[in-house]
């Protein structure tokens, strides 16, 4: 594949980046390359260390194949980017504690460095200390900026409307909290979810149950059908995966999720095409990892600031 660059920028930082995307992965590349324009809210590692990353809307990353992989991430110098199947784009900028394997696509040009440290740190304060997001855009090097969520076609009139509808809540909350979440955090909580009223409880299980929602069993799902698992048993794993969770999450407040996934495990009854199964499950997933980016962000992690590590 030839070399390509693309550009990472933090409006809100004043800082831009440039990466060289260098061959490896050429598949995860390519997802990521056809993606482009797009902006995203910018996470950061929470238990890692200094690791950047953020959900890029790539339908294809669930399930594209990685040819290249590293055996721990750690040992890859700074500045290295990663696509990953959770769908995240992420950059290494300093140490990292986890020894994970990881898939890397490029690095950040070395002048570039200590600008990618200083988004980092920013960042930083800005998911453990803070409600109020950094937003990312990624872009081809001097292409256009800008934005937009990529819609899957699906060849049942009812996969395809509500694939569309969807899509259509998860761009109205790509940038913007779900109203949900912020009455979650506000402790307006209808269903009375936490026991003797308290509310960090309920944000830590509703947290801790859309992760895995999105990434393991939706995201899971789509490879699964990428991979030509049988129609019937797609149906049942997605209703032994997904309805529990769903009704739990609903109850803490997200009721919107709840009834869209309801709706999705009922629509997967007529669907006889994987690429139609493909297309729904891909749509839940990147609007589960959606609420799950927001759930990072807004989470009061500073509320355990005083709980620090003991020297060895």
């Amino acid at each position: 594949m030839k070399r390509r660059q693309i550009q990472i920028s933090w409006a809100e930082l004043g800082i831009t980046v440039t990466v060289d995307l260098d061959g490896r992965n050429a598949a995860l590349t390519q997802a990521l390359w056809e993606a482009l324009p797009y902006r995203s809210i910018q996470g950061h590692a929470l238990i890692a260390g200094h690791h950047l990353y953020h959900l890029a809307p790539a339908p294809e990353l669930l399930h594209a194949p990685a040819t290249y992989r590293v055996d721990d991430r750690r040992d890859a110098p700074d500045g290295t980017i990663f696509c990953s199947r959770l769908q995240h784009l992420g950059i290494k900028y300093g140490p990292l504690s986890e020894p994970m394997p990881a898939t890397p696509i490029g690095r950040v040009l070395p002048q570039d460095l200590a600008a990618l440290a200083e988004a980092g740190q920013a960042v930083w304060q800005a998911v453990y200390a803070s409600d109020r997001p950094v937003t990312v855009e990624v872009r081809r090097a001097g292409g256009r900026g800008g934005h937009a969520l990529p819609r899957l076609p699906a060849h049942d009139p009812a996969v395809a409307e509500l694939v569309r509808e969807v899509h259509a809540e998860t761009e109205s909350i790509w940038l913007r909290p779900p109203g949900e979440l912020v009455d979650l955090h506000a402790r307006r909580i209808a269903s009375g979810a936490g026991s003797y009223g308290t509310v960090l409880t309920t944000l830590l299980f509703v947290n801790g149950e859309t992760r895995p929602l999105g990434y393991n069993c939706f995201g899971n799902l789509v490879r699964a059908a990428a991979e030509g698992m049988p129609m019937d048993s797609l149906r049942r794993m997605a209703r032994l995966l997904a309805a529990t969770p769903a009704q739990f999450l609903g109850y803490c407040g997200l009721l919107t999720l709840r009834d869209l996934t309801e709706r999705a495990l009922d629509c997967t009854d007529r669907i006889d095409r994987h690429e139609d199964f493909v297309a729904l499950m891909a749509h839940m997933a990147l609007y589960v990892n959606c609420l799950g980016a927001w759930n990072l962000q807004l989470f009061p992690w500073d509320v355990g600031d005083h709980l620090r590590q003991e020297a060895a």
